[in-house]
């Protein structure tokens, strides 16, 4: 962490997290892909149970994100006492949150969808997804965790086999399971969201064992396991931007969802495939984030502020650079992309126009989110929750709301994607030019 060049650091910690994100972004799309040829009112449903299963998902990333941050930032101190107990903290909180999503998951789900649409196919699959999804959580809560152990400790390609392994199951399975295919019944959606747990709960049991075997940096033991609130705080100082961050996601994807009903179920399928998208491009951006964490915290816990402002110049110029050259390419196939999702007529006529208009948000949305992880990781959290619940949820929604009012045309209201990123990465570019400005007066080690 200390010594090693920070390009090759930076690779070395962040590869194997961008293989393996890439991976669970697959599954998201191969996921999707094979609902759709069930019916659109199938991916439609999946659409709509998207922000609601990223409300579990904000909290599990956040969780391990404050854990990832938090130990090796003692490590680093020398203090291996708080490093283990900070761990035992984190898996009491996964516990918890393990709990609360299981009996979320048994109430909630078919209130929260005939809130959103009358059409009973969407109303009746959408319920059963999400039940499953949020009931059977134990998977997403504890895979996040056991890998984060392995990123903060420096073992990122063991975390990537885990969350590939878990990856890879869902991949295969979703086919099996959907249509019924050789000895496995025909469960249709049921089938979808039975392979995404399952695939969960293989990944965190295989993250569980290689952090059994291999990392002996935490010794992890029952006693530990219990209520600290001095963890906790810690924990979530550093964790919930990020929880805000996914959070506020799943807020705007549902209120952009309310917005876009009101033209057509299809212009929301639409949506649903943008974010789809839009994650799979970004699994470099989270990738990256991940390797960083360790890497700034502990960098500068030990004075180390020439490496901390090195790893933050590589990391911007290689997220942009990609995702300038991955914009230009999607540029040209929108519709190939919606092909994938068996789009119709109906479908291609609006989903072309808003691909091409959405996809000039990447390289500035892929900015932001990396000035906004290294506030977190240079304990200015409050920059980027302040620069999270602009892009999230008030720039976003109000520019939706503003142009769909002003216009009332489809076709112009998708300009809230691109125009939403670029005013977000003008007020993180200022705060993070504060930020470094007070970095570079602290006492420099040699």
């Amino acid at each position: 962490m200390r010594t090693m060049p920070i390009g090759k650091l930076i690779i070395s910690m962040s590869l194997p997290m961008m293989i393996s994100f890439f991976i669970q972004a697959m599954y998201n799309i191969v996921d999707s892909m094979f609902v759709a040829k069930i019916s659109e009112n199938a991916l439609t449903a999946v659409s709509l149970a998207f922000p609601m299963q990223q409300v579990m998902h904000a909290i599990s990333v956040g969780l391990s994100v404050g854990i990832s941050a938090v130990i090796p930032h003692f490590l680093g101190m020398g203090n291996k006492d708080k490093a283990n107990r900070t761990a035992g903290a984190g898996f009491f909180l996964n516990a918890v949150f393990v709990i609360v999503f299981l009996i979320m998951g048994l109430t909630l789900p078919g209130f929260l969808y005939g809130i959103q649409t009358d059409v009973t196919e969407i109303v009746n699959d959408g319920t059963i997804y999400l039940t499953i999804c949020w009931a059977v959580c134990l998977g997403e809560f504890f895979g996040q965790y056991y890998e984060k152990l392995l990123v903060s400790t420096g073992r990122a390609a063991l975390a990537m086999v885990s969350q590939a392994s878990g990856a890879v199951f869902n991949i295969v399975f979703d086919p099996l399971l959907i249509f019924g295919i050789g000895p496995f019944p025909k469960m249709g959606i049921a089938g979808a969201a039975l392979a995404t747990v399952l695939g969960q709960i293989l990944g965190a049991f295989i993250a569980m064992m290689m952090n059994r075997h291999f990392n002996h940096t935490i010794q992890l033991k029952m006693n530990m396991i219990r209520p600290d609130m001095e963890a906790f705080r810690e924990i979530f100082a550093v964790g919930v931007p990020s929880m805000i961050t996914i959070g506020l996601s799943s807020a705007t994807t549902f209120c952009v969802n309310q917005i876009l009903l009101g033209y057509s179920t299809t212009a929301t399928a639409v949506y649903g495939i943008w974010m789809k998208l839009q994650n799979f491009s970004f699994m470099p951006v989270f990738g990256m984030n991940n390797g960083m964490i360790p890497i700034l915290s502990y960098n500068n816990s030990c004075g180390e502020n020439r490496r901390v402002l090195k790893a933050i110049r590589i990391a911007l110029t290689a997220i942009v650079s990609y995702l300038v050259l991955l914009a230009c390419i999607l540029e040209f196939v929108p519709e190939g992309l919606l092909g994938l999702f068996s789009a119709s007529g109906n479908m291609l006529s609006i989903g072309v126009t808003a691909l091409r208009i959405c996809v000039l948000s990447l390289p500035f949305g892929g900015a932001c989110i990396i000035m906004t992880t290294t506030m977190q990781s240079l304990l200015h959290s409050r920059y980027a929750l302040a620069v999270n619940i602009l892009r999230q949820f008030v720039i976003i929604v109000g520019l939706f709301s503003l142009i769909s009012a002003a216009t009332g045309t489809l076709q112009l209201v998708w300009l809230a994607v691109p125009c939403t990123e670029i005013l977000s990465v003008c007020i993180a570019s200022a705060l993070e030019f504060k930020m470094l400005k007070d970095l570079k007066k602290q006492p420099i080690r040699n």
